[in-house]
Formats: C-alpha cells, structure tokens, sequence
C-alpha cells in the first residue's frame, strides 16, 4: 500500500467565505495532483449555511434576529440542509481523494463520523450514529452534523463538531432540518468547557489512524492566508519545508466501523 501524506492546517478563527474559497483553490491543487491530501481544523465567525436541498423555511430567525447576532448567512454548494457554524466549535474541511482509500461516499461519511465518536470516547462519551441520519449523536442530542462536496472523488466541506459552542443560536434555525431532536456539546456533556486546541490535536490523531495516513506535513494558518498562498502552499509541498512527522497513532482500534 502507498504510503500516504496528509497536509495539516489550523486556521484558528476564519471567515466562512475565505474558508469557502480557500476550499475551492485547495481542491483544484489536489484535483491537479499537485499537493497531498489536506485537513483543515477551524473556528468561524457566526454563520448559517445552507446546504443544495435545504430547506429555506428551516431558516427560521428574522432579518432582525440574524442582525442582533451579527449571523451571516450563505447558500452553498454541500449536501445536507441548514446549520451553524460559530465560535466554540471546531469545523473541519478534508480536502482528500478518496481513489487513495475507498471510492465509498457512505463509508467516507461513516469514517467522518468514526473520527468524532473516538473523540467522545476519550471524554467517556458514549456517542454514537443515527440510522436515519448523519452526523454523531449522543442518545438523542446531535454533537456533530456533517455535509460534504465531491468532485471527481475529492472531498470537500466536512463537520462541525460542538465543542464550547453557544447552542443558543441554534434557535434561529431547524438544525438539519430535523424538528424532534436536540443540540448538544462537549460543554455542556461535560459541564465544563474544554480545551479546542487539545481538541484538534485529538481530532488529527484519529483521523491520521482512520484514513490510514502515514506522515503528516504543516502548514501554518500565515503560510496559507498569504495573498499568494496557492503558489506557497504547492512550493512549500513540493520543497518539503515544512515539519514531518512520522504517522504513530495511538488511537484505538475502530469499534462499530466496517470499512
């Protein structure tokens, strides 16, 4: 089996359309073959996102609503229907080919979902999948929603995992457009905030383990913002100037996961 490279990014606090952009450049350098695999660990300003079938009655909070909570709203190009996106929760956007792992969009989803349930775990939450629908629950309470992209079996969009997020403005929406269930967070299962750049680091271990990556290479949340950070981003790959590091997981082995 090739052994694989996964590029890391975390681009701390970034707006939904820079990120939205910034996916998109991304795609086209992988879909050209010219960078490896990437992973993007994130946090964005207030932000409703629709997704291709969503609903737009799920949007529920008035123009004045979306103005007291400075909320912007975008229409976008991933599955799934409405959500939220804000401080306290950390978003992650793959940028990865799967004809290097399973050309499979349900075991994609279900190894997205793998990586979150293993997080919870290690807080000893016992989360779980829904047979109806995506995303990471814990009973009946949505921890995670995902909605992805793809496009000559390179992915795009990705998860929002509630890590501290205020679930409050989750009011202005119908989450995914499912009525009969609840938000939830780390925080609040927990009862005590935690610590998103441990979070991250959790969340990059896991994913190296389930996708089956071997080194991983960073890149700084500067290297990439740069106004050219396109040719930066291909030359710092192809130079190899950024730190390797060896993949060793210490993840535990899948449980509930068949791909």
């Amino acid at each position: 089996m090739t052994k694989k490279t996964l590029t890391y990014c975390d681009l701390e606090t970034i707006d939904y359309k820079e990120a939205w952009d910034l996916q998109k450049e991304i795609l086209q350098l992988r879909v050209e073959n010219k960078i490896s695999d990437a992973l993007l660990l994130l946090e964005h300003p207030h932000t409703y996102t629709l997704g291709k079938i969503a609903d737009k009655k799920n949007l529920i909070g008035s123009s004045q609503y979306l103005s007291a909570n400075k909320i912007s709203v975008y229409e976008i190009d991933r599955g799934g229907d409405i959500t939220y996106h804000g401080p306290g929760q950390i978003v992650g956007y793959p940028i990865i080919d799967l004809n290097d792992w399973k050309k499979d969009t349900h075991k994609y989803l279900r190894a997205l979902e793998e990586v979150i349930i293993r997080t919870c775990e290690r807080f000893g939450l016992q989360a779980s999948r829904d047979k109806k629908y995506t995303g990471v629950w814990i009973e009946d309470r949505k921890i995670a929603a995902i909605g992805i992209k793809i496009s000559r079996w390179i992915t795009m969009h990705g998860f929002a995992f509630n890590i501290n997020t205020d679930l409050s403005l989750f009011a202005g929406i119908i989450p995914c457009g499912i009525n009969d269930k609840k938000v939830t967070s780390l925080e609040k299962e927990l009862k005590g905030k935690v610590d998103i750049s441990e979070i991250k680091i959790i969340l990059l271990d896991y994913f190296v383990d389930v996708f089956d990556y071997h080194k991983i290479k960073y890149l700084s949340k500067e290297e990439i913002q740069q106004s050219n950070y396109v040719h930066q981003l291909t030359d710092t790959i192809s130079a190899g100037n950024v730190r390797l590091q060896n993949r060793n997981s210490t993840s535990s082995k899948m449980k509930g996961y068949n791909g």
